[in-house]
């Protein structure tokens, strides 16, 4: 890693959480060179299956830290 892109990372961590998302959004994107619109309409349907499924009640959101905390002991087979 060059120098240059050192320092830029070390700025990017500095930045608050959600600056870090945005901008991770952002070049996660300009890597996509073609849109496959079949797969984005498909999302937007789970998208959407999800968020009722929220505000129905049928599913409870979980905070991030249980979350983690679940994945950490599944994967370190706890």
């Amino acid at each position: 890693m060059s120098e240059e892109i050192s320092e830029l990372l070390k700025k990017a961590l500095a930045l608050p959480a959600a600056a870090r998302a945005a901008l991770a959004g952002s070049l996660l994107e300009s890597l996509d060179e073609t849109v496959d619109e079949g797969a984005e309409a498909a999302w937007q349907e789970e998208i959407a299956r999800r968020i009722q499924e929220l505000d129905s009640g049928k599913v409870k959101p979980v905070a991030w830290a249980t979350a983690r905390r679940q994945i950490s002991t599944i994967l370190n087979g706890r």
